[in-house]
């Protein structure tokens, strides 16, 4: 079966080979059909991507002191249950014993509900505090890139050198060097939309860094079948001139379905 016909099932594929829970012969039967299919290999290296950023939204943080203090209150307050159980089966003897018994009574129960208040106040102050936490990731997940588009872009040996993605929410074409090329200082990578009919588009000049972004909207990659990467003098050249330098790195640009 052609999976990358079935984009739901290359979805899930990529995310369990990205997380490790694929393995065995389904693993390298994956990693054979990604060096064969762009789409594959696309799936593969955004999940990766989205994994590996994963752990920007975690933060290293101690236990909060309300967990011990509500571990300490349910501790205490079923030790007091214990002792108010043992004083229901005591017979006092005497009418002093018999009020004993009963302070006895009135003081551990007192102490139980004293426990069982704090314990529900320690609980509130959790919830609310998980609250602010889940509240917080939330703001964070939803500050992440929404990954539309998607282009692997090969060397004439078909290896994969740029990964580029396309974000339509905060407007930014992200590209990462896959590969081990880098260009002169005295040259520049630029990157330029093949449009079907048309001349090519120059997206932006690319840095040297090993990812950046570039602003670009929608009608920038709307219908745009191919990506292009050529080698020009430092700093580019006008987007109506096309490329004059040689095309390094080209590949099919490709609209996500989920």
């Amino acid at each position: 079966m052609n999976i990358h016909h079935h984009p739901e099932l290359l979805d899930r594929l990529a995310a369990a080979y990205a997380v490790g829970t694929l393995r065995g012969g389904a693993r390298r039967r994956f990693e054979a059909l990604a060096r064969e299919r762009a789409p594959v290999r696309a799936a593969a290296l955004v999940w990766q991507s989205r994994v590996a950023s994963m752990t920007e939204l975690q933060t290293q943080a101690e236990p909060s002191p309300a967990v011990w203090t509500r571990i300490h209150n349910l501790i205490r307050a079923e030790r007091e249950q214990t002792a108010m159980a043992a004083a229901r089966e005591a017979k006092a003897t005497t009418a002093g014993g018999w009020f004993r018994s009963l302070a006895l009574w009135r003081g551990a129960a007192g102490a139980g509900a004293l426990a069982t208040v704090l314990a529900v106040v320690t609980a509130v102050g959790l919830k609310d505090n998980l609250g602010a936490q889940i509240g917080e990731l939330q703001a964070k997940l939803s500050a992440q890139p929404q990954i539309e588009y998607v282009a692997v872009l090969n060397d004439e040996q078909a290896s994969a050198s740029m990964l580029v993605t396309f974000d339509p929410k905060n407007r930014k074409l992200t590209l990462q060097r896959v590969g081990g090329y880098q260009e002169a200082s005295d040259k520049s990578l630029q990157l330029w939309a093949l449009p079907p009919g048309a001349a090519p588009r120059s997206l932006g000049v690319l840095s040297q860094e090993k990812l950046l972004q570039l602003a670009a909207d929608q009608r920038d990659v709307n219908e745009v079948p191919a990506l292009a990467i050529s080698l020009e003098p430092k700093g580019g050249v006008p987007s109506e001139t096309g490329p004059t330098g040689p095309v390094l790195f080209k590949g099919a640009l490709i609209q996500k379905m989920l």
